[in-house]
């Protein structure tokens, strides 16, 4: 037992210099750590969009609320959701008796104001004939011709309250005032509608399912980008797989603010031949407002980048106020020491950056992160047991 002790520990003691010694030989502090350290990705040329995103609602460019200028209970209904209608088609049907009613009371007025008309034009021709014998005085005449002026305004009177009346029975039943897709159906057989103070609205038609637009709202920030004529590119949930193609066709000078954050109404128009589209969809919209061919692309991850164990001396920005908006500093590893890189940048994409100026070339290594080993600085080192 104690000659085993005696040999136990020294054997310990040679197991871990011999450790430490393979760790920074060949570790990441010995030859080639830096390498290790780091994961590099190359500089390429390719062809770069950028793009502005936001979210809308597909609609009709033409929907028409049709309503009634009269009360009265619905009595039919000649259409459904999604019934396809001609112009003048009748929806629907209003209970008409009591217009009807008074269709025929102003009838029998017209004809009995009819009547006193001809009544007080024959007294004004014997009054005319009798001032002639000068059996009646002027004044006598002068009555007979009123009478039968007022009777005159008597009859154009009650001619135009007809006019009304049958125009109301008219209006009893509703029609459609395009050709459409009815898309919204408001009332139901049995219910009464009251035109008292505003129109109700009984049917919504979108006048042309195959021309569509999206009403967008995109941020005060991506709007200075915006151009009619665009192309447009969109997708909806209920077809992921599908990419759908519109152009901007106006930019509403309305703004909205909802909590301090300003908006503007993009509508985009869209082409729906086969009717997929259906209104009230969200667009998930991209806009393509710049694109460079052949650029130098940065990767975005490379300008994030920031080292854990920067260089004092070599720390960007140090001196300055102000960064350039347009401008960005990547990591490159030159002779097994970090550098920082002041770049110029253009348009992004959101995954690489235009790079307008700077040192590098395409082909050149960049850094985009540190490997998880070193970061975590954990279970990557050699595990030893006691014996």
């Amino acid at each position: 037992m104690k000659f085993k002790s005696a040999w136990r520990w020294p054997a310990v003691a040679l197991v871990v210099v011999l450790a430490a010694g393979l760790y920074f030989a060949f570790g990441p502090l010995g030859k080639g750590g830096k390498e290790q350290r780091y994961q590099q990705q190359a500089l390429e040329r390719g062809n770069l969009t950028q793009s502005v995103s936001a979210n809308g609602t597909l609609n009709p460019v033409t929907l028409v609320s049709v309503g009634t200028q009269v009360s009265g209970t619905v009595k039919k209904l000649h259409v459904d959701y999604n019934a396809r209608v001609d112009k003048n088609q009748v929806l629907a049907e209003l209970d008409d008796v009591l217009f009807a009613a008074q269709v025929g009371q102003d009838q029998a007025s017209l004809k009995s104001a009819q009547a006193n008309l001809e009544l007080t034009s024959a007294n004004e021709k014997r009054a005319q004939s009798l001032f002639a014998q000068e059996y009646i005085s002027r004044q006598e005449l002068d009555q007979a011709v009123q009478a039968r002026k007022a009777a005159v305004a008597q009859v154009e009177q009650v001619g135009a309250a007809l006019r009304r009346s049958r125009a109301n029975l008219g209006y009893s039943v509703i029609r459609s005032p395009v050709s459409g897709v009815v898309v919204d159906r408001s009332v139901d057989v049995g219910q009464t509608v009251a035109a008292s103070f505003q129109t109700p609205t009984l049917f919504k038609i979108a006048q042309d399912l195959s021309k569509m637009q999206i009403d967008s709202a995109f941020a005060e920030a991506d709007i200075g980008l915006i151009r009619q004529g665009q192309k447009v590119r969109f997708n909806v949930d209920a077809f992921p797989d599908r990419a759908f193609h519109g152009v901007v066709r106006l930019i509403r000078l309305n703004p909205t603010t909802v909590q301090n954050v300003v908006t503007y109404d993009v509508v985009i128009a869209v082409d729906n031949p086969d009717q997929v589209l259906l209104p009230g969809m969200t667009a998930y919209v991209n806009i393509g407002v710049a694109r460079r061919e052949d650029a130098l692309l940065v990767p975005n991850a490379a300008l994030r980048f920031k080292p854990a164990e920067a260089p004092p001396a070599a720390k960007p920005g140090e001196g300055k106020k102000k960064r350039d908006a347009a401008s960005g500093t990547v990591w490159v590893l030159r002779a097994g020491k970090l550098t920082p890189v002041t770049l110029t940048l253009g348009i992004s994409d959101g995954r690489n950056t235009e790079m307008l100026a700077g040192e590098l070339k395409a082909g050149d290594q960049v850094i985009i992160a540190e490997n998880g080993q070193v970061k975590g600085k954990s279970g990557g080192g050699l595990q030893l047991r006691p014996f």
